[in-house]
């Protein structure tokens, strides 16, 4: 049942609620809001909170364009936890009253009406890894470590580095319990500094809404400690990357069922025919997806495999970037946890999760519409066999660089079609980013360059 405005003017009033934050994301993910009184709840339904499109890069606007006008989803109602008196709605653009094809839900909300017209629901979970660090006076920054005590090689799970954070990982991790979001572990990643909180699966829509408000909590917590949470994708050179592996499968519309399900698996993973379908159109895809899913020049830098897959840091930098799959094995693209349970391990904690799923679903359902088969899983450790006898075994790596991503998306219209009118938009946000990037003189430059010569 969708919520009515009635009832949100009676949670409003129940919950203390004097300010509400409209809020929407450009094509960076990055979310954008207006503040407004509670009292004219009315107005963001009906017309919207007013933007000039033209001051966010990538949204189809100019300086002459009329104003987005950003409508609040009234299901989407969050009360926010770091502060009183203030719900949070995630919120759809339109311009002249028009849906406005440049939003980044708008254009997810699309994709998710074609697969629920094929009969499915695309049910979505996120492991939401991330750092906490502190910027120091020269720029540089330095994780977060307030008790010296997560200097451990190897920090995965270790009880000092997470005790270090227990009070803002209980501080999330209670809020998105008042929320309903049903968190139900945390932990220390494989970095220091490194975290990652886990919460209830559901419908790819609330998913992403839940994975932008998360990111903005873990902002205003982490200021609370003294720390900066940061998403982006590799922070560090000598430490793992943040990855926001997805793990999803897709649902029968009218029962709920889950499709992915099959008990009398003969490759013994207890997937369904439709599961390995999925996963075929995900491979043909895969390396144009990655721009979306890693849209960032810094998220190749944790997809890399050469020269290793090992550091001299670190036992594995778990390196996602084999298009394989296999059973409960981390050592590629797509690992099985369990029957009828998907996690792709490719995607960047960098990515715009409404962008990413609706390029990510429409794939899968391509290997359904043309019954692709992906062949037959590996059950091996991917990592010890060398780039060589991988290449021998026919397995495809990941794009290592963005161009290669972009050069890839140019190629493949289904991902193309699956962006719409956003395409466009993100190939030339994109590419004026890598421009701009390869105009800078960066520290290893001057290291390297400055008396070689």
């Amino acid at each position: 049942m969708m919520a009515t405005r009635e009832e949100i003017r009676e949670r409003l009033a129940n919950d203390g609620v004097k300010y509400l934050l409209a809020q929407f994301v450009d094509l960076n993910g990055s979310p954008k809001v207006k503040l407004v009184p509670a009292g004219h709840l009315d107005d963001v339904i009906d017309d919207g909170a007013a933007f000039a499109g033209a001051a966010l890069p990538g949204l189809g606007q100019g300086p002459h364009s009329h104003d987005m006008m950003a409508r609040i989803d009234l299901d989407s109602y969050t009360l926010v936890p770091w502060t009183d008196g203030i719900a949070r709605f995630a919120s759809d653009l339109f311009v002249d009253g028009q849906p406005h094809m440049f939003c980044p839900r708008q254009n997810l909300k699309r994709v998710l009406s074609q697969v629920r017209q094929q009969g499915y629901v695309f049910n979505v979970g996120i492991e939401p890894e991330h750092y906490l660090v502190t910027k120091q006076k020269d720029g540089s920054i330095v994780v977060w470590d307030p008790n010296c005590v997560d200097n451990l090689r190897n920090p995965c799970y270790d009880f000092k580095g997470t005790s270090n954070a227990i009070n803002y990982l209980r501080k999330m991790m209670d809020a998105m319990g008042r929320m309903g979001w049903e968190p139900y572990q945390s932990d220390h990643e494989d970095g220091n500094g490194q975290y990652e909180i886990n919460f209830g699966y559901t419908d790819a829509l609330t998913t992403a809404d839940r994975y932008t408000f998360f990111k903005m909590m873990t902002s205003q917590y982490a200021q609370e400690f003294g720390a900066i949470a940061t998403h982006m994708a590799q922070p560090f050179t000598n430490r793992v990357g943040s990855g926001g592996h997805i793990h999803y499968h897709l649902a029968d519309a009218a029962t709920g069922e889950n499709l992915f399900l099959d008990e009398e698996d003969p490759r013994g993973l207890g997937l369904s025919q439709l599961a390995y379908q999925f996963i075929a159109g995900i491979f043909a895809h895969a390396p144009a997806l990655c721009s979306v899913m890693s849209p960032t020049i810094n998220c190749y830098k944790r997809l890399q495999v050469e020269p290793g897959l090992t550091d001299s840091s670190f036992e594995y930098v778990w390196t996602p970037a084999f298009i394989a799959y296999g059973d409960n094995n981390r050592t590629q693209m797509i690992r099985t946890p369990g029957p009828s349970h998907l996690e792709d391990r490719s995607m960047s904690s960098a990515s715009n999760p409404y962008l990413a799923l609706s390029v990510y679903v429409m794939a899968g359902l391509d290997g359904i519409r043309k019954d692709l088969d992906p062949g037959e899983p590996n059950l091996g450790n991917l990592y010890s066999l060398g780039l060589e006898e991988v290449r021998r075994r026919g397995i495809r790596l990941l794009p290592q660089t963005l161009d290669e991503s972009l050069a890839e998306l140019k190629q493949d219209e289904l991902v193309q079609e699956s962006l719409g009118a956003i395409y466009e938009e993100f190939v030339a946000l994109k590419e004026a980013e890598l421009r701009e990037y390869h105009r800078q003189v960066t520290r290893w430059e001057i290291e390297r360059y400055l008396t070689l010569f």
